[in-house]
């Protein structure tokens, strides 16, 4: 835990928006209707790094209008399968050469450090090619007996229609393809609507979507901030909401969608337990939640923020997690070295530091952290802080804090830690931490979670992820992220026919 991984991290790029004072709606770049404007600003030194457009309610009115073209009357929800395959693979060869710049965009909007950005920009470049490549695979059409055993069935799966896409600041670009590609896939046409704090990303693939030659109406650009994000799920021409952000904007989305029976999917917040089992190696556990609490300075859904530990081991975790954590180096995210860089924002930060005067407020005992960092009084930086002595009852323990803090909570036997680790409104994410593979598996069994890690924090973004309980609706990712795209449709033939014919 001494050093950052030793891989070279990215050089800092300029960011080229070719239209950054305009809103990408069928096809076209066009200024925003009231003329609005929105400043990008870095977390680490209060940078402006670029202003974009905005948009208003009359803007994604026209956003909406131009995704229902496209899907009612445009080409692309006619299109074969291989043929839209075809298409996201060249969107995804033009997103490429921007790979530079997708790297500094997350560095500087969000404070991520410098040397995980090829990662991250490297996953979301695979995440498109990986959806492309489905295109020949998934299910769209399956032929059926018909249980009379007359004529031909058909179990047809057909875009869902019009899609919102909105995601959230802390990972936007990936969040924003692992929307934006399946739906594509599927034959849906998407409006893209960025976090105000983090638009670049989505700058970058509405210009690699018009460079590929997508069709007008079919991928939408339209940064703004709340009233203008709730004028576009109101909107009736919106057939579905795929939303990944806090829980109560989630409840929000679900009750307008409700509201109108239009179909969401919601991938929402989290408060993910490691369970360290007595048999377990503690150097590992500690050395892998330090990591975990650290990346994007606790700023991810799924981050372990509870370390559920047996009681006759609470001391020696505490004192290894606590070392682990003091070893991080904090810094501006483009420095060498830097292994936790700022939160993304001053509120986000104010949070946080509320958080902390809460956990001791309650009788949780600090054991390290929760102050500045010495030395970084400038930008929105705050030291990784580990509470012992937690109980299930206290808000450190129950509320998302999305911050680098750690509730550590002491259990009597394996049922007591299953019990510690289901006392929560969330279910995203969690990990086991044991050298016996069966006991992993009992654990994961036991705990009410939609993705469980073994000795690990370990994701296969090509595998469905979502949360059981107030972490969502809904699962993204593989086959089953293109699923919710789609509509499935039953059709009974007299006769077998040519399903590849054109429609």
């Amino acid at each position: 835990m001494s050093a950052a991984p030793a891989f070279a991290p990215p050089v800092r790029t300029e960011i080229r928006l070719q239209h950054p004072d305009c809103l990408f709606i069928d096809g076209r770049w066009v200024p925003p209707t009231l003329g609005g404007r929105i400043e990008v600003v870095t977390p680490h030194d209060g940078q402006r790094i670029a202003v974009v457009a905005e948009a208003g309610p009359a803007d994604m009115d026209l956003a909406v209008a131009a995704a229902r073209r496209a899907f009612d009357n445009g080409p692309w929800p006619r299109l074969s399968p291989s043929a839209r395959g075809a298409a996201l693979r060249r969107f995804g060869a033009e997103l490429a050469k921007r790979q530079p710049e997708l790297c500094s965009a997350w560095v500087d909007q969000v404070g991520a450090v410098a040397f995980a950005a090829p990662m991250m920009v490297g996953g979301a470049l695979a995440w498109v090619d990986y959806y492309a490549g489905l295109a020949e695979t998934f299910p769209f059409v399956e032929p059926q007996r018909a249980f009379d055993g007359q004529g031909q069935a058909y179990v047809v799966r057909e875009p869902a229609g019009v899609v919102a896409a909105i995601a959230p600041w802390n990972a936007p670009l990936m969040i924003m393809i692992n929307k934006v590609v399946p739906a594509l896939l599927a034959g849906c046409t998407v409006i893209m609507k960025p976090a105000p704090e983090t638009p670049l990303d989505a700058y970058l693939i509405a210009e690699a979507a018009e460079a590929a030659g997508l069709p007008p109406g079919v991928l939408n650009l339209v940064p703004a901030h709340r009233e203008a994000a709730d004028h576009l799920v109101r909107n009736a021409g919106v057939d579905k909401v795929s939303f990944t952000g806090s829980t109560l904007a989630g409840k929000h989305i679900a009750s307008v969608c409700g509201q109108r029976v239009a179909r969401c999917t919601l991938e929402l917040g989290g408060k993910s337990a490691a369970i360290v089992l007595p048999d377990a190696d503690i150097g590992l556990a500690a050395g892998t939640l330090a990591q975990t609490i650290s990346m994007l300075s606790g700023q991810v859904c799924s981050t372990l923020s509870r370390a559920v530990v047996p009681r006759s081991k609470a001391g020696e975790f505490a004192e290894a997690l606590s070392a682990a954590l003091k070893s991080l180096r904090i810094g501006n995210p483009w420095e060498p070295g830097v292994m936790m860089g700022p939160l993304a924002m001053k509120r986000q930060l104010d949070r946080v530091q509320d958080y902390v005067a809460r956990g001791q407020a309650e009788g949780a005992t600090l054991v390290c952290g929760g102050k500045r960092p010495a030395g970084l009084e400038g930008g929105h930086y705050i030291e990784p802080t580990l509470f012992a002595d937690v109980d299930s009852k206290m808000a450190i323990a129950q509320e998302e804090i999305f911050g680098p803090v750690i509730a550590m909570l002491a259990y009597d036997d394996e049922a007591d830690a299953l019990r510690i680790a289901n006392d929560s409104p969330y279910g995203l994410f969690g990990a086991v931490f044991t050298p016996d593979a069966q006991a992993a598996w009992r654990v994961a069994r036991g705990v009410r979670t939609g993705a469980l890690s073994h000795n690990a924090f370990r994701m296969d973004p090509f595998l469905p992820f979502g949360g059981f309980k107030q972490s969502g609706i809904g699962r993204e990712g593989g086959t089953a992220g293109v699923m919710g795209y789609t509509e499935t449709k039953t059709i009974l033939l007299e006769a077998a026919v040519d399903t590849a014919a054109a429609l």
